[in-house]
């Protein structure tokens, strides 16, 4: 069989330069999937970024929240803070509904937006009640009593109370609701945190109030204070703590140990009750859980560390994830503290899975595709076939040696257009094992006419390679 027909040599350069053109699409095709692959890893794996609303500037919230920030840059964390510096909790609260901040730092009985939710606590607020009785005159062997004794005896008297928010007042109010005094016979004065020393020397005021974590240098100065200026303190126990927590979810039953303000004198003499209210890293409901549970559990992971720098950071507790509770726990940050957290491939399973399947549907539409715009192709295929088969039967009627090389050189034409076929994918591999056995009979056919016409010629080599 000739390949040296000038009549099918043409063809040969459009078809390598369409395979090399084919290879280069699906190489091209192959760096872009495997670049959009990276490129989607490369977003997922970046650091997360949460805005967190903190004030007011100098105070022991904001100091601890730089300090996180800090950290969590520091050890290359997968979540990043970057804190906003506000006038308070009003303004962190105000942010964080005007979707302005991610998290917001704030008194769990203030007025939180209606999807806030717990992501972790920083500190119990307790509330500290004590009144005074005066100082001793001279030479009197024995210090005055004090008026007030218990809540009971606070209507007609003035109750100072340190910090301008109105949540202490609000407190107040139901702590002697709940104590079965009339809050509207109490009056009422509030002082700023640097108001303190004019407090203790305001003869109008009888009681004090303060709210702030048990160690908190603001109630402990201020307690110094009232006792150097007004004499030693009287404590006031709530002694319906249990029923007002159980009323009021948002508050909790606490006890003040003895001593906890002074050793001595011992500053209370013994333990008292009274209520606590959370102080609060809060977020909207909307914040993803994989950004409030990957902060969860990077604050759990520092905390320790952190306390030797901020030994505020010792007092962060876990939210309550019970689901009725007064500000139910983020999704995210309870699955961390529940253990239900969710792994990478877990989170991602779904969308790996469906973009196989979005693939092999690619794929196999990509396929029919390719089939259904071959078919000409294969149709031709089915032709060659057939006129090899009509050739094998010109080849037993030859009747001289040019009739059986015009065949060959038809044949040749044939084989050619044939393997185009297989190179553009229109027929596969078994559809040239056929067309090589109907070769493998024209072969045979013509030899056999070579010695019937009385030509004996070794079989050409060409033929054998075939």
């Amino acid at each position: 069989m000739s390949s040296s027909d000038p009549s099918t040599t043409p063809d040969a350069p459009p078809r390598r330069r369409k395979r090399k053109d084919y290879s280069l699409l699906v190489l091209a095709a192959g760096i872009f999937l495997f670049g959009a692959a990276a490129a989607g890893l490369y977003y997922i794996l970046q650091p997360v970024t949460l805005r967190i609303a903190v004030g007011p500037a100098g105070s022991d919230d904001q100091k601890l929240v730089q300090a996180l920030a800090q950290t969590f840059a520091r050890d290359g964390s997968s979540i990043r803070l970057h804190p906003i510096t506000t006038d308070g909790a009003i303004e962190s609260i105000a942010l964080l509904a005007a979707k302005k901040a991610d998290l917001a730092v704030a008194r769990g009985d203030l007025d939180l937006p209606a999807d806030a939710q717990s992501v972790a606590i920083l500190r119990k607020n307790v509330v500290v009640l004590w009144s005074v009785a005066g100082l001793p005159a001279k030479g009197a062997k024995k210090p005055p009593a004090s008026k007030i004794k218990e809540l009971g005896d606070l209507p007609g008297h003035r109750v100072g109370v340190i910090g301008r928010t109105k949540a202490n007042v609000t407190l107040l109010r139901v702590i002697l609701t709940e104590s079965g005094v009339n809050p509207d016979k109490v009056a009422i004065t509030q002082f700023a945190t640097n108001q303190i020393a004019e407090m203790a020397r305001d003869p109008t005021i009888e009681a004090f109030m303060a709210v702030g974590p048990l160690d908190s240098k603001i109630t402990i100065e201020a307690i110094a204070a009232t006792a150097k200026a007004r004499g030693e303190p009287k404590f006031l126990p709530i002694e319906v703590s249990e029923t007002l927590a159980k009323k009021h979810p948002l508050y909790e039953a606490e006890e003040i140990p003895g001593s906890t303000f002074s050793p001595s004198p011992a500053r209370p003499e013994d333990k008292i009750d009274t209520v606590s209210v959370n102080h609060l890293i809060v977020a909207s409901k909307s914040l993803s859980d994989t950004a409030v549970g990957g902060f969860v559990r990077q604050l759990f992971t520092v905390r320790q560390s952190l306390a030797r720098e901020v030994p505020a950071a010792a007092k962060i507790e876990k939210p309550d994830t019970d689901k009725d509770a007064a500000l139910p726990a983020h999704a995210g940050a309870a699955a961390y503290i529940d253990g239900n957290e969710r792994t990478f491939l877990e989170k991602y399973t779904d969308y790996v899975w469906g973009a196989i399947l979005v693939l092999s549907g690619l794929g196999s539409a990509g396929a029919w595709l390719r089939h259904y715009f071959k078919r000409d192709e294969r149709e031709q295929y089915s032709e060659h076939r057939d006129d090899l088969l009509a050739i094998i039967s010109k080849v037993r009627l030859a009747e001289s040696p040019d009739e059986l090389t015009a065949m060959q050189n038809e044949v040749d034409g044939v084989l050619r257009e044939t393997l185009d076929c297989y190179d553009d994918g229109a027929i596969d591999e078994g559809d040239l094992a056929a067309i090589g056995l109907v070769l493998d009979q024209f072969n045979h056919a013509v030899a056999d006419r070579r010695i019937a016409i009385g030509l004996v010629v070794p079989e050409p080599a060409r033929m054998r390679a075939l």
